[in-house]
């Protein structure tokens, strides 16, 4: 859970969203494990069968607060069965989509795409954090800011910028002061403002440490928002082909690749596709972001009909190809990413990857 939560933090999920240990005991030490994409009935016969003691999934079996857990609907069945099981549920889900290499960078690497950045960068999750240190205590604050989390900038660590001068301030009568004496004369002393940068789900942790950190009785800091694109965090993905090819064989491309038995889509018929914006799962919302970044062709799904119409220029040809390839289709691979990334950082544990296709959706294609 601490693993992959320093991945894919649970604060950087949606507001809408569940993540992290649903059904379990955290303490309880695990041997086998199974990874699927949906929790149902099959895969926890699957768990059983497979001796595993701890099950992930990338989407939460929990979504809204349960009134009772009971051999009632599917929810409160399987919460019941795996309760009774002794079976533990652990769910990442939109913070895996947000962290990067996760969802729809293993889409993008499915598909062939390279140069892959995010598409949609958190632009309101950033916070400075400034403090003021004196300079024989500054290492030691920097360096439990930065273990907190602080400065992650990139792929750099530790990022912090300190410049030195003097903070005043007069002790008052029940002070107790770490220099000077309470109730006693203006003190000046030589500081450090220091500053680091601080995602949104790491600034209590961060903020503790600071505290515990700091020598003064009364730490002074400022914290503000700031404007700019987080670094670390973003939904969806764009990259490039390695070579431009006809929308046509494009579409080939997204069925083969994520083993798609029917695409929706409008497009261009005579269009190159080299440029592609993805995004696992239910990304719709990003179609201006992706048509926005230049990109030929948009890959997501659980598409509406009337979003369709928002890639079509004045007179009714497509700016960009929009394709829908299935929720299920373009998830799947998330099952893969966390066994691959699970398995290199507990070697010890034997980590499965289900064998059932989770979606309760089929695709009918007549023959007429």
């Amino acid at each position: 859970m601490q693993a992959l939560a320093a991945w894919a933090p649970p604060g950087s999920a949606q507001s809408y969203d569940n993540v992290g240990l649903q059904v379990g005991d955290a303490g309880r030490e695990v041997a086998h494990a199974l990874v699927a994409l949906d929790l149902t009935p099959a895969v926890l016969e699957e768990a059983r069968r497979l001796k595993s003691t701890l099950i992930i999934t990338h989407h939460p079996l929990i979504f809204r607060p349960l009134r009772s857990i009971t051999a009632g609907g599917l929810v409160e069945t399987l919460a019941l069965r795996l309760a009774e099981a002794g079976v533990a549920l652990y769910s990442i889900h939109t913070n895996l989509d947000a962290a990067p290499g996760g969802v729809s960078f293993a889409l993008a690497d499915q598909l062939g795409l390279e140069e892959v950045r995010f598409l949609d960068s958190f632009p309101e999750t950033l916070y400075k954090l400034a403090t003021f240190v004196p300079l024989d205590h500054l290492e030691a604050v920097r360096e439990a800011l930065s273990e907190a989390g602080a400065g992650r900038i990139g792929v750099y660590e530790a990022c912090a910028f300190a410049v030195e001068g003097t903070g005043y301030f007069k002790p008052g009568a029940g002070a107790n002061p770490l220099i000077g004496t309470a109730g006693g004369d203006l003190e000046a002393v030589a500081e450090a403002r220091l500053e680091v940068e601080v995602a949104r789900w790491d600034l209590d942790a961060v903020l503790q440490a600071l505290r515990k950190t700091h020598p003064y009785e009364k730490v002074a800091y400022d914290v503000y928002p700031v404007q700019q694109p987080n670094t670390r965090a973003g939904l969806g993905a764009i990259g490039r082909l390695p070579e431009a090819e006809p929308l046509d064989r494009f579409l080939m491309r997204v069925a083969e690749c994520l083993g798609a038995g029917s695409l929706r889509y409008t497009g261009d018929p005579e269009a190159m596709i080299a440029t592609v914006a993805v995004c696992g799962g239910s990304g719709s919302d990003f179609t201006r972001k992706a048509l926005a970044a230049g990109a030929d062709a948009y890959v997501t799904a659980d598409i509406t009909y009337h979003r369709f119409f928002e890639v079509l220029a004045a007179d009714g040809r497509p700016r960009m190809a929009l394709i829908d390839a299935g929720h299920y289709e373009t998830e799947a691979i998330t099952e893969q990413l966390l066994v691959g990334w699970l398995s290199k950082r507990f070697p010890t544990v034997t980590w499965h990857r289900t064998r059932i296709r989770t979606s309760p959706v089929d695709t009918f294609v007549p023959t007429f």
